[in-house]
């Protein structure tokens, strides 16, 4: 072999490795611009909502709807409460003293969330598309139907949406809600008052005869009066979503409150005991029929963005 090598022929080489490694170093970089750019972690995520820093969540909740949402003993209570301490809990507001409930009515939860008084409802508020114009939802973590609950006296006699119809009898409602929307479509003339509890304690005191709001609801009223009142299976054709309203202005939080319902979720479908079933098991189980013979599980959540989960989610306060 020879060793020597005249100028000319080193000067090749050293062109050719020249050449050759531009070419490794391109080739390098090719590669890393087709890997995928960096999943956010959580903790970005927080970082960039409007909680960031703050000390103590404020969550909208109803305070007289049983089994959803109320106020016993000064404790609220409920399947929209314990929801809504999960989703606190994933956020880092572990414990009473780090979060806020604030009692919110039906037609209260939209202007609470515009103006700030609360960073999230956790109320039975349905998505709906003219909602979603006001407020940004993340869920649904519920699917209900429209139904309606009528006194004992009146069983068998209001059967049908035709019936409701029927001037006879005064039907309640909650004001700014999706059942009182529905009601319109079908034409049935309805007193619209504040809550659904108002709508029960007018039926007690015999100034309405039937209410119509979501099952959830209604199953909640008929287990706190199960001897006043019976729930009718009446053909609305539309199912509710219920879902945690968040401020429009503020996409990070609503991609972490969806997170947080979908990691709910995953961990249901994989087996183990989900926050979401342990509630569900808790408040409502026992009122509401099973569907088609299937006990019920928590739905998929909607647009659930990819993060990196980290155990220190909760920055610095």
């Amino acid at each position: 072999m020879n060793l020597h090598r005249s100028p000319s022929q080193l000067r090749a080489i050293a062109s050719t490795v020249a050449v050759a490694l531009t070419l490794v170093l391109a080739a390098g970089a090719g590669c890393d611009s087709r890997k995928e750019p960096k999943l956010p972690s959580v903790k970005d995520k927080l970082a960039e909502s409007h909680i960031y820093r703050q000390s103590t969540l404020r969550i909208g909740v109803a305070r007289n709807e049983p089994l959803m949402g109320e106020l016993q003993n000064g404790q609220h209570v409920g399947f929209d409460v314990e929801i809504a301490r999960y989703i606190a809990g994933f956020l880092g507001y572990a414990g009473d003293q780090q979060l806020e409930f604030v009692p919110v009515a039906t037609e209260e939860r939209i202007p609470a969330l515009q103006g700030g008084t609360v960073d999230l409802v956790v109320s039975s508020f349905s998505m709906t598309e003219e909602r979603g114009k006001q407020v940004s939802f993340a869920g649904p973590y519920f699917v209900t139907e429209q139904e309606v609950m009528v006194t004992t006296r009146l069983k068998g006699k209001i059967t049908t949406i035709e019936d409701l119809r029927n001037d006879d009898y005064k039907i309640c409602t909650s004001g700014g809600s999706t059942s009182e929307a529905e009601l319109k479509t079908h034409d049935v003339k309805a007193l619209v008052v504040k809550t659904v509890g108002d709508c029960v304690a007018g039926i007690l005191a015999g100034r309405y005869d039937a209410v119509s709001s979501d099952e959830t609801i209604l199953a909640g009223f008929r287990a706190r009066y199960p001897k006043d009142f019976e729930i009718v299976d009446l053909p609305f054709g539309t199912s509710e979503l219920l879902a945690v309203g968040v401020p429009l202005g503020d996409p990070a939080l609503r991609d972490l409150v969806a997170y947080a319902l979908d990691k709910s979720y995953r961990e249901g479908q994989s087996g183990q005991a989900s926050a979401w079933q342990i509630a569900y098991n808790r408040n409502l189980a026992p009122w509401l029929p099973v569907k088609e013979g299937q006990p019920r599980r928590q739905p998929q959540p909607l647009q659930v963005p990819k993060l990196v989960d980290f155990d220190d989610k909760t920055p610095p306060r």
